[in-house]
């Protein structure tokens, strides 16, 4: 076989090396490894190197980029004399002089090795990647995982100039791959399941956990004027009376000027004897009332009642009025629908 043929060869070798290095670069940030994860979990081999060279994807991508240089370059450097020799007689057959027959043969190979190199070394093996990302991967990361430990020395040498050269410029290095979904990602994900039929939503309350994300405290903020308030002259009889009538468990108790001084819930004072069921409760009944900003995110809002076990918090203006409250059951509600006080009446 001559030395002509042989370089076909190679370029053929070469252009396969170059598709898989772009498609490894590819494959290692279009797959999620959310569907990856089950995989190794369950103790697949090539599913646990994918997810470390998604941990790893600088040293991923820096390999995967120096096999495209080298795979290049050994291209130009094979192909171009292989050709020629091979075009060599059929150019001579024509009649065209040597210096015309050069010109014609490194056109000719310029065009085909750049439509080839593009086609089979570019584009095919990015569409395979991005067409099927996770069994792309589960092949393609777990070899250049391989390879980029192999050749760990160079790659790590030329990272850390890469990422010394992006600190020059403010940006900071990333070594994983980011491949969680964004929130409207998500939204998008969901409104498009259930257009398809695939996903049910008849309660709302997967709709409602987005809209939840964008609300603030003052979006469902009580107005103090809208709630059944009491002065510190309130009797346990009377909050008792009032829970017979309107059904609510706690009660904001004010002071002469209107200020909140606490709130009472129902068994504070339910187990009141005859002679003090008619005497002002006792201040050291009321329960603290917490504050909280109205431009809060009702998701950090949620928390915060949480982690305080509060049921309800008020929101002050900047003048230190009282505007209104803010109650654990109406957070609840923006995410499931309608929550009622186990003792409200209907």
């Amino acid at each position: 076989m001559s030395s002509a043929w042989l370089g076909v060869f190679a370029f053929v070798g070469l252009l396969l090396a170059n598709g898989f290095f772009v498609a490894s670069e590819f494959a290692v940030f279009s797959a999620r490894r959310a569907q990856i994860e089950p995989r190794a979990e369950a103790g697949s081999k090539p599913a646990k190197l994918t997810i470390k060279g998604m941990e790893n994807v600088s040293l991923i991508l820096a390999t995967c980029q120096l096999g495209v240089t080298i795979s290049s370059l050994l291209i130009l450097i094979v192909v171009e004399p292989s050709v020629h020799e091979l075009l060599k007689d059929p150019l001579h057959l024509i009649g065209l002089s040597e210096e015309v027959e050069g010109i014609a043969s490194f056109a000719i190979t310029l065009v085909l090795v750049t439509f080839l190199h593009v086609l089979i070394g570019e584009m095919v093996p990015k569409n395979i990647a991005f067409s099927i990302p996770e069994r792309a991967a589960l092949v393609l990361v777990p070899i250049a995982y391989g390879l980029a430990l192999f050749m760990k020395p160079v790659v790590v040498s030329l990272n850390a100039i890469a990422n010394a050269t992006l600190r020059m410029f403010g940006v900071n290095p990333k070594n994983e791959a980011n491949t969680a979904y964004t929130l409207d990602q998500v939204e998008n994900i969901v409104e498009h399941s259930t257009r398809e039929g695939v996903l049910s939503d008849e309660t709302g309350a997967i709709g409602n956990t987005f809209e939840f994300t964008d609300k603030k405290v003052q979006d469902i903020l009580v107005p103090i004027d809208h709630l059944i308030t009491f002065t510190l002259e309130v009797t346990p009889r009377e909050i008792e009376q009032a829970v017979a009538k309107h059904g609510f468990s706690r009660y904001i108790i004010l002071d002469e000027q209107g200020e909140i001084e606490g709130y009472l819930h129902l068994k504070d004072v339910i187990d009141s004897d005859e002679e003090e069921a008619d005497e002002p409760v006792q201040r050291k009944l009321l329960r603290t009332v917490k504050s909280i900003g109205g431009t809060v995110e009702l998701e950090d809002a949620l928390a915060l009642m949480k982690r305080d076990r509060q049921h309800l918090m008020a929101n002050f203006n900047d003048d230190g009025k009282l505007v209104g409250l803010l109650f654990l059951e109406d957070i609840l509600e923006e995410l499931v629908g309608e929550v009622k006080d186990a003792t409200r009446r209907d």
